[in-house]
């Protein structure tokens, strides 16, 4: 038999025979190793301890120690943990798929009366006996004709689809938990008793049509969650419960922010209130972006399909485009526009216009530019994915050799805006060349060069996300950790040598020549729906003073105290403070609870007594003690908190 060569970690190299699984080199290393062993990674790629290795390669066996090897398997193996429960419960029903997903897992289930809060409970309390019976998981390769006749005997229609689907050159893989089987690209744990039986949950049910076709039969969905601990599992289900409370959508009906309704689907409907943190925020990028030198443009929503053709997304993103067609007076044919996705074809055709030289370059080009994209409605989810959007998008047209400086001024710009808003933890990943791309080996080198030299030379270190660059260039995204730990993808910046070619962009250079610019697609917010959304979860409503679309209620206590309580409002307002009365006839604390419950940053109350020491007594949201402060000291103060940081 042929050896091969596997190489460790520590740079050890040893040799086996060919065919050797994980678990047996685990168990030549230590009984120990052996016996930990959950998984391996063989060349980079998650292995099963059953599957044969045939080659040389590079060789790390995984434990539980291994955070994100042994969270995948955990989820993993509760899918299928979770499928042979429902099955020993209710033999009839039928299964489907169950994949990872973040924090746990969910598997579709076929079966004729819904699942009941109750069935969950039974479900979780079978789960637990099948992981203390630790029974062995197992994997065979099948043939289709075989794997086909087992589901066609046990009554299995959904996994015959499944191989049907499956590439005819890609192998079967059967696994058993004990006795249970399914078909399964794997990996999976080598026992059941490796899953923690206190570090799941069972979350909820949901309908989902087969494979996501609204014509084919309607499952129901079961998700849950999995950690590697009951600690673990507490701390997400406590993170839960306070997302719940920040919501954005239940917090928007009672700060008055927003609405969506059937008419508009996946399209938002802005309140006063909500609109004035939208036009606060779009002036504060709007200066941000003029003082870091960009020019602001704006292009047509509506744009003929031969520049989506010429682009590319015509082909690669029609599915995502609304289309409009018009009776064009003197067209035989009906012309074909399409509201546009996003900006960048625009931005290049306003670069073509005139000659431009290598002395324009770097060229900044920023745009708040309205955006639709189709969406399934089952995806809309408030304004945090929405049909409808605001980019605050800008691309950045230079040489190849500026690229590193562009990409370091603008992580040191998003750095600045993301400081002002209240996000101090984000951290920065970058994706490089996939396996299928275009261009020389040589650009790619130098562009994935710059953008890990303008991380280090900004002062961020980059987390390495190997292949998952577009075809055309690599990307850095900037991923932002809330309050409650949660992670959102909001900043971005994507080289592209490809558009620029596509619509034949060029510039003068040095030599006379024409050349072609690249082109940095940049954006900081995102969406402003999507990252409003964001600000109003992270700070649970409670939004900075500057950004808050109410920020100060002066309350009469008694009639007698109006006249003082406009006065007030009056000087606040010329202070530039958002400021209004409540001279209704309730009481205080009628009036701090429910303008506390509208999230207001700051109650004035005002009696008699404030009225001849002209004071205001201030309560702060969130805070349960009162102090009281001069008419001019509180309008001065809360001037200067009224200001965007920008602008202190």
């Amino acid at each position: 038999m042929s050896q091969i060569s596997l190489t460790f970690p520590d740079g050890n190299v040893r040799h086996y025979d060919a065919g050797v699984t994980p678990a047996e080199v685990a168990a030549s290393i230590a009984p120990s190793l052996a016996k930990a062993a959950i998984s391996a990674q063989v060349d980079g790629a998650h292995w099963d301890l059953q599957w044969p290795i045939t080659a040389d390669a590079k060789l790390s066996i995984n434990t539980l120690k291994d955070d994100k090897a042994a969270l995948e398997l955990i989820r993993h193996d509760c899918a299928h943990i979770m499928a042979r429960a429902v099955q020993d419960i209710w033999p009839d029903v039928k299964v489907t798929i169950g994949p990872v997903r973040d924090y746990g897992w969910f598997y579709d289930f076929d079966r004729a009366e819904p699942f009941t809060p109750e069935d969950l409970g039974q479900i979780e309390a079978r789960m637990k006996q099948i992981i203390n019976a630790r029974d062995p998981v197992k994997t065979e390769i099948w043939d289709r004709a075989r794997a086909i006749a087992y589901y066609e005997e046990r009554g299995e229609p959904y996994k015959i689809e499944l191989i049907n689907r499956i590439p005819g050159d890609e192998p079967l893989r059967m696994y058993w938990h004990g006795p249970w089987q399914d078909l399964c690209r794997g990996p999976h744990l080598a026992h059941t008793g490796q899953v923690p039986a206190d570090g799941f949950k069972l979350m909820n049910v949901a309908g989902a049509y087969w494979l996501g076709d609204s014509t084919r039969p309607m499952l129901q969905r079961i998700y849950g969650v999995a950690f590697k601990n009951r600690d673990d599992l507490k701390a997400h289900l406590t993170m839960l419960e306070e997302a719940a409370k920040r919501d954005h959508r239940k917090l928007g009906r009672e700060m008055g922010l927003f609405h969506m309704q059937e008419e508009a689907p996946g399209q938002v409907f802005w309140h006063p209130n909500g609109w004035t943190i939208y036009t606060t925020l779009q002036d504060y990028m709007r200066r941000q972006q003029r003082l870091d030198g960009y020019v602001e443009v704006n292009t047509p929503q509506v744009v003929n399909r031969n520049l989506w053709e010429a682009s590319g997304h015509w082909e690669n993103y029609r599915e995502n485009m609304f289309i409009v067609e018009v009776d064009e007076e003197g067209a035989r044919e009906k012309v074909i526009n399409a509201l546009k996705p996003m900006n960048c074809p625009c931005h290049v055709q306003i670069f073509n216009v005139g000659l431009k030289s290598y002395r324009d370059l770097p060229l900044r080009m920023a745009e708040f530019g309205s955006c639709a994209r189709y969406e399934p409605s089952g995806a809309l989810h408030g304004i945090m994915r929405v049909r409808g959007f605001t980019q605050d998008d800008a691309h950045i047209f230079c040489t190849l050799d500026q690229i590193e400086a562009e990409s370091k001024k603008f992580i040191e710009f998003l750095a600045k805006i993301y400081a002002d808003l209240g996000f101090d933890k984000w951290r920065v990943k970058l994706s490089t060349r996939p396996e299928k791309r275009v261009g020389s080996d040589e650009i790619w080198d130098k562009m994935e060069a710059a953008l890990a030299n303008a991380c280090n030379a900004a002062g961020y270190a980059f987390e390495l996300f190997p292949g998952e660059g577009a075809f055309y260039a690599p990307k850095l995204e900037f991923v932002l950790t809330d309050a409650i730990g949660r992670d959102w993808q909001c900043g971005t910046l994507q080289l592209d040598p490809n558009l620029p070619e596509r619509l034949d962009a060029s510039y003068i250079g040095e030599d006379g020549a024409k050349h072609r610019p690249f082109m940095l697609h940049r954006a900081c917010l995102g969406s402003f729906e999507r990252f409003i959304g964001i600000l109003i979860e992270n700070h649970a409503g409670r939004l900075p003073f500057w950004l808050a679309p109410r920020q100060v209620v002066v309350a009469s206590i008694v009639s007698d105290a109006d006249p003082f309580v406009h006065e007030v409002v009056d000087a606040l307002k010329k202070a530039g403070v958002r400021a209004e009365a409540d001279v209704r006839n309730e009481k205080i604390n009628y009036k701090v609870r429910e303008h506390s419950v509208g999230k207001l940053p700051v109650i004035l109350a005002v009696g008699m007594k404030e009225v001849e020491e002209r004071t205001v007594s201030v309560r702060r949201l969130g805070e349960q003690q009162t102090t009281t402060m001069g008419f001019a000291e509180i309008v001065a103060q809360l001037a200067g908190e009224a200001l965007p940081p920008d602008l202190r």
